[in-house]
């Protein structure tokens, strides 16, 4: 968990500075289209005397869990459990253990979902996990009241969520109403160039429960031209089918694992507005290839649960990151500290960048990255990424392993996904081109799959138990 440091004078993004300022949940006129999917359209009005309705229906409690497989869906429980003046919890994941750990941390919460078992994606023995305490499960037919769109305190805290844990032990972090308005009107700028006046439609793979799935399918749609797709297509042929949903291109928010596989799979998509990805480093041969394959922009957004988005690139022909206007960073001694409109107060990342006269910067790893052998200082993410340019290599991690006796020398362990036949001495030749022999790995796994979580990530806890696994 990354730590907050406090800052006097941080600007317009202090708590202070918006007590007793209201802004709207949601935006438009009452005709905009909000939410499309393979019967239509739905428009604002409609959306809001759904999230009246829905309103209506929820306990009386401080926070809410929303497990909303549907989208739209989604949208609808986050804005009613707003409306109640209450909090979102956004899970690291859908399983009973990450749940119930959210709801120990959080007692006096319910869970509200649209699925019989909860949403869990850990299905108990009889094949369905019983329901979470306080379990609110939206009607099929969802009920609709008359109401105006609401407008929140803009020190409201909407949403907590949880990061992943690819670093450790998943860590809180509260999201104001003023922190997500003022990150969502910076994404929008960001992609105004993709749909002019017109309305931009999002097909997103990513599960709206993460940070960046709901910063780029949950808030974007409440405050700008935006319209979401209500699925969560998974297979090449779901994606193309929502795409063709779309009334025109679509930006297709994405992430490196499902970016991979639409390039492999052969399946045509119609023409596309531009692709987003998120969640992990995107090589440049990967994003040059998707650009190739499906003919528009790859841009390759950078941030985090604690900071959101504040960076972008095109990684086809790109290295350097873009931050967002007004961002500023400043390397640490334990990282980077991230100043930015959004935030109410700068955020400690672990990332190393190197910083150009321009304000661009560059990734360098994680201190927790950063080895030593023999006098010599290398990134297992930089062997990470040389491992997955390896023509062949489908899915890859580099690690740090144990030394036998425990205080030895920690070598470098590969655990790769990898074609049949790209054999281990050609892995280690095509590494040999580019890296120093110190840093070679001393074990090659061969895995049938990383396991990485449904946003794409590896967290320490699956790394760890790979590790230790003979």
């Amino acid at each position: 968990m990354s730590a907050v440091v406090r800052e006097q004078g941080t600007g317009h993004g202090d708590d202070a500075a918006d007590a007793g300022e209201r802004r709207p949940l949601v935006e438009g006129a009452p005709s905009r289209v909000i939410a499309f999917g393979r019967d239509g359209a739905i428009p604002l009005s409609r959306f809001l005397a759904h999230v009246h309705g829905v309103a209506a229906l929820l306990p009386d409690a401080p926070f809410a869990l929303n497990l909303c497989e549907d989208r739209y869906r989604f949208l609808v429980a986050f804005c009613a459990v707003a409306l109640r003046g209450q909090t979102t919890l956004l899970p690291p994941a859908r399983t009973r253990g990450a749940i119930d750990d959210v709801r120990a941390r959080h007692p006096h919460s319910y869970c509200i979902g649209d699925r019989d078992d909860c949403g869990c994606d850990a299905l108990q023995d009889a094949g369905h996990a019983p329901e979470p305490p306080h379990y609110v499960r939206l009607p099929d037919v969802l009920p609709t009241a008359d109401g105006d769109a609401p407008e929140l305190p803009l020190e409201h805290v909407v949403a907590i969520g949880f990061t992943s844990g690819s670093t450790g032990v998943p860590g809180a972090n509260a999201k104001t109403w003023a922190s997500f308005h003022r990150g969502t009107l910076q994404n929008l700028v960001a992609l105004a160039d993709l749909h002019g006046e017109a309305t931009l439609p999002v097909v997103a793979t990513v599960p709206p429960q993460h940070m960046y799935g709901m910063e780029m399918s949950v808030l974007l749609p409440l405050l700008g031209n935006v319209a979401v797709h209500l699925g969560r297509p998974f297979f090449p042929e779901d994606i193309a089918a929502a795409l063709r949903d779309a009334p025109r291109p679509a930006l297709l928010v994405t992430t490196p694992v499902h970016l991979r596989t639409l390039v492999e799979s052969g399946v045509a998509l119609p023409p596309l507005a531009a692709i987003a990805t998120a969640t992990a480093p995107l090589s440049r041969e990967l994003a040059a290839a998707a650009e190739a394959r499906f003919g528009c922009e790859v841009r390759e957004l950078f941030g985090s649960t604690e900071t959101c988005i504040f960076a972008r690139r095109r990684s086809a022909i790109e290295t350097a990151w873009t931050p967002y206007p007004g961002v500023r960073l400043q390397p640490v001694p334990d990282g980077t500290l991230v100043h930015a409109p959004h935030l109410a107060e700068p955020q400690l990342l672990a990332d190393i960048v190197e910083l150009d006269e321009a304000g661009r910067f560059v990734l360098r790893g994680r201190q927790a990255d950063m080895i030593e052998i023999a006098g010599k200082r290398a990134s297992l993410a930089d062997i990470t990424r040389r491992l997955l340019a390896i023509e062949g290599v489908r899915d890859a991690v580099a690690v740090q392993s144990q030394a036998a006796d425990g205080c030895g020398v920690r070598r470098v362990e590969a655990i790769v996904v990898a074609d049949a036949a790209l054999t281990d001495a050609m892995l280690l030749d095509a590494l040999r081109c580019s890296l120093d022999p110190v840093f070679l790995p001393r074990r090659l796994r061969r895995v049938a799959a990383l396991p990485r979580n449904e946003t794409g990530k590896l967290t320490r806890a699956a790394l760890e138990a790979l590790v230790h696994v003979d």
